[in-house]
């Protein structure tokens, strides 16, 4: 196990310790890859959750995005599960773009660049495969109606939490100190729409908005937001993924001769020369092609008949990295396909706009 992974593990022991969140039991969860490969780990009122989908009610999934940033294939077990939901079960989902998050935190420089990341971000998320008539982008600067909600919110959420919480100081801009607001507005939304239960899918350095998020809702007296909780997929360095560090993740835009160099760079968990290797076999849990195919791409008996075929040294490294390229080719090949076909127009119709009263 590589030492993100060891220290990873540490913060999802927390979460589970110190928040009240359970273990998910995979023989009570959804028989899907995301639940049953355990890259969703621990939740909160996700029985909850199910139990309504199951019943037919109406149910919605919110699932925010901020748009400094560009989808790699770390988003993909959350990514993949919003989508589980609204095929198998006809949520709606509705993704925050977090223009006003990402310009009060400067990671942009101006609004304009912020609004204009949201609809090159919107534009990804409907080519991943989002069907359209499902699918509402909330962008701040369009759907302004949501400051009202966040403005009400405000009367209970006092800045010695948002300080407790955030570790907010008092040189922090007070844009962000009001930011938490905005999230519970974001997540506490669908509520509002008429749906019965909300899922918010989210890594565990997103918990401190839902941590709010559902304590605004019990003083309002409406449905808490359920949780499932995301591990985070190390890089291909076996380091924390990172969008800063873009040698180490694969983007989904990115060009096929770019994915094959990053793949072929990395980490292994071959021996050092060849003969070693076939002598001794392999750590197919220190190689990070092998934990990629295992979490994202191969079918549990696959990934078992590969793991024991490296360990024992009659697959090596290289191919190993061969197989990783072969199925993410594939993958970024369908998404540029289908990214080419989205326009402007059909992007916008997925737009909340502020309602006429």
């Amino acid at each position: 196990m590589t030492n993100a992974m060891l220290e990873l593990d540490t913060d999802h022991k927390k979460m589970v310790e110190e928040f009240g969140a359970k273990y998910l039991d995979k023989e009570k969860s959804p028989d899907y890859y995301t639940f049953q490969n355990e890259l969703l780990y621990a939740h909160i009122d996700f029985d909850k959750f199910l139990s309504a989908v199951k019943s037919r009610k109406k149910c919605a999934i919110v699932s925010g995005f901020n748009p400094s940033g560009t989808i790699h294939i770390g988003h993909k077990s959350v990514f993949d599960t919003n989508l589980y939901f609204q095929e198998k079960h006809n949520c709606d989902v509705y993704i925050p773009l977090s223009d006003d998050e990402s310009y009060v935190a400067r990671k942009v420089e101006s609004q304009e660049e912020a609004l204009k990341n949201a609809y090159r971000l919107a534009k990804e998320i409907l080519a991943y495969g989002y069907n359209p008539k499902k699918t509402h982008f909330i962008i701040d600067q369009i759907y302004t109606n949501i400051y009202n909600l966040a403005f009400k919110y405000s009367r209970q959420i006092t800045l010695s939490t948002t300080k407790a919480v955030y570790g907010y100081k008092d040189e922090t801009n007070i844009g962000l100190t009001f930011y938490p607001s905005v999230q519970a507005a974001h997540v506490t939304l669908p509520q509002y729409k008429g749906y019965a239960y909300t899922l918010v899918p989210i890594g565990i350095d997103e918990y401190n908005h839902l941590r709010i998020a559902r304590d605004v809702a019990a003083k309002f007296n409406i449905t808490k937001p359920a949780v499932v909780l995301s591990r985070f997929m190390p890089g291909l360095d076996g380091a924390k993924m990172s969008s800063s560090k873009p040698q180490t993740a694969i983007f989904l835009k990115d060009g096929i001769n770019d994915i094959q160099k990053k793949i072929d760079r990395a980490m292994s968990g071959g021996r050092d020369t060849l003969a070693e290797h076939k002598k001794y076999g392999g750590n197919p849990e220190k190689d990070m092609s092998y934990i990629y195919l295992k979490s994202y791409f191969l079918a549990a008996k696959q990934a078992k008949k590969i793991a024991n075929n490296y360990k024992s040294g009659k697959m090596l490294s290289s191919e190993m990295k061969e197989l990783l390229f072969k199925h993410v080719k594939k993958y970024l090949q369908n998404f540029q396909k289908r990214y080419s076909k989205i326009t402007d127009k059909k992007v916008e119709k997925c737009f909340l706009r502020n309602e006429i009263k």
